[in-house]
């Protein structure tokens, strides 16, 4: 049930920043996140499943999660650079609450998702994986271009508080994060 609840919230966050991302002229593609359903068994020894679309090929590791903690990119690509970029931008529309930290795929759709969170239950999503990734972050983070089009600020430690979008400096400047001091 957490594992539907990680991918879904965070391919919830991904139709965000895509709609966002679309609205900028330049920046092309984004990733996808694929809905992971959960189903019911009755009949069987083990009664929920997980079940996904076939992406048709081998995943490849796009952003991960080494075994000692650390987030490792894996390659320069447009794909990665991108999935860097939903990273920063959900590390800043949630104010540094949540960070995705675990993308991997066939081309623009991803599965395998994983979240570090850095409140217990924060939007019901409790962490998947080293609290401490959301720090890393912010400090090992390197802006790319496609963060330079969306127009996020470099990254600082946040304090937690409410959530807002870090694109609306574009549509309101009232209500921007990004032009508040």
């Amino acid at each position: 049930l957490q594992e539907c609840k990680i991918q879904n919230s965070s391919r919830e966050y991904c139709k965000i920043f895509a709609a966002e991302a679309r609205a900028v002229p330049d920046f092309g593609a984004v990733p996808e996140i694929i809905p992971l359903y959960l189903i019911y068994r009755p009949a069987n020894n083990i009664p929920y499943a997980t079940m996904e679309e076939d992406l048709g090929g081998p995943c490849e590791q796009y952003c991960v999660t080494e075994r000692d903690g650390s987030l490792v990119t894996r390659g320069t690509s447009e794909i990665v650079l991108k999935c860097c970029t939903f990273q920063h931008w959900v590390y800043q529309w949630t104010n540094g609450n949540i960070l995705v930290t675990d993308m991997e795929g066939v081309g623009w759709k991803m599965t395998n998702v994983r979240i570090a969170t850095n409140r217990k239950g924060y939007q019901g999503l409790k962490e998947s994986c080293f609290p401490s990734l959301l720090e890393q972050f912010t400090a090992a983070h390197q802006c790319n271009r496609y963060c330079s089009i969306l127009g996020l600020k470099t990254l600082e430690a946040a304090k937690p508080k409410g959530s807002k979008s870090p694109s609306m400096g574009r549509k309101s400047a009232q209500s921007s994060p990004q032009l508040q001091k």
